[in-house]
């Protein structure tokens, strides 16, 4: 009894000033960098929806995604299909555009009401269709197409304003706020600090088991079109993004110097200096699979430094199903 009592208060500081260094430092700025990207990204359709015009800002704005991408918590469970389609195993992104364009749905002049339409016409990945796949890119200004476009970009742009809203105007509080007679959510700090911890531990297990592993295949089967954002180039940058990321949430959540976990993810990016083909399109030869395959095994890496000196530390551990934020 004297030492769960001595733990509980040995505990008690490093909870409560985790959660809200990853509250006002991790989370609400990275979903405002998310809303400013996407905004500037809705603007630049609107001014020019061709392909070449529109590279830099969807770019940017798939960048600032990957900043909050692992905070899978509130607000951000409800919209994360519409945001990012991915996996699509049944390719459901491309056969939904072409539906509606052979149709000439007229949702896509619709901007209010196309957030009624399949997540997979909707956010990153319906874009990069539009933009980056022949079976869509020439299109003309003015065309549905062209509309499309700029539809897809004004509903991601409002379904990211609505997420930092949801967080700023609720979400935020509610784990600021856990262990509060009023909180129904997390009947504790110590469950406040755990959904956190979990996202972090599940970040680093999507890299590696479905943005690397996916393309990975079997070395029989490699799949390399498996591979997240590959017709817009994005594969390794999108490890390296949601990598700093997490990062920077274990920084955030850390009671104290990690020097274990700083090495493990260095070491990670020390690898990807190693990978030549970004879009892991060439994963078949068996040099470039090694160095993909060890930059898997880093992270893995990650996952065990974090355990040792963030978690158990801390007195928590991931859920049962990493995935559930709980």
């Amino acid at each position: 009894m004297i030492r769960t009592l001595a733990l509980a208060l040995t505990l008690a500081g490093p909870v409560a000033a985790a959660v809200p260094e990853v509250v006002n430092e991790h989370a609400m700025p990275g979903f405002q960098a998310f809303s400013r990207a996407t905004s500037a990204l809705a603007d630049a359709a609107a001014a020019d929806c061709t392909p070449a015009a529109l590279d830099d800002s969807y770019n940017a704005a798939f960048d600032a995604w990957l900043g909050v991408a692992h905070l899978q918590l509130g607000p951000t469970e409800a919209v994360t299909h519409s945001i990012a389609f991915w996996p699509d195993k049944r390719g459901f992104v491309g056969k939904t555009l072409a539906g509606m364009i052979a149709d000439q749905d007229p949702v896509a002049d619709d901007v209010g009401g196309y957030a009624e339409v399949s997540a997979a016409a909707r956010g990153f990945f319906a874009l990069e269709a539009m933009l980056f796949d022949p079976a869509f890119d020439g299109y003309e200004t003015g065309s549905y197409s062209c509309r499309l476009v700029q539809t897809i970009a004004a509903d991601l742009a409002r379904t990211a304003t609505r997420l930092e809203t949801g967080w700023a105007g609720g979400f935020a509080d509610t784990l600021l706020s856990a262990g509060a007679d009023n909180n129904p959510v997390y009947l504790s700090k110590d469950e406040a600090l755990r959904a956190l911890y979990t996202q972090l531990m599940a970040g680093l297990e999507f890299n590696a088991e479905t943005r690397l592993g996916r393309p990975l295949g079997t070395f029989e089967r490699p799949r390399p079109t498996r591979a997240e954002a590959w017709r817009s180039g994005r594969p390794l940058r999108n490890v390296e993004l949601s990598l700093k990321a997490l990062h920077g949430l274990a920084r955030t959540l850390a009671n104290g110097p990690t020097p274990e976990t700083d090495a493990a993810f260095a070491a990670a990016a020390d690898v990807t200096a190693n990978i030549e083909d970004p879009t892991f399109q060439t994963i078949e030869d068996p040099q470039e699979r090694l160095h993909v395959e060890i930059l898997q095994q880093r992270i893995q890496a990650i996952r065990a430094a974090v355990s040792d000196e963030i978690g158990d530390p801390l007195g928590v551990a991931a859920g049962f199903n990493s995935g559930d934020g709980d």
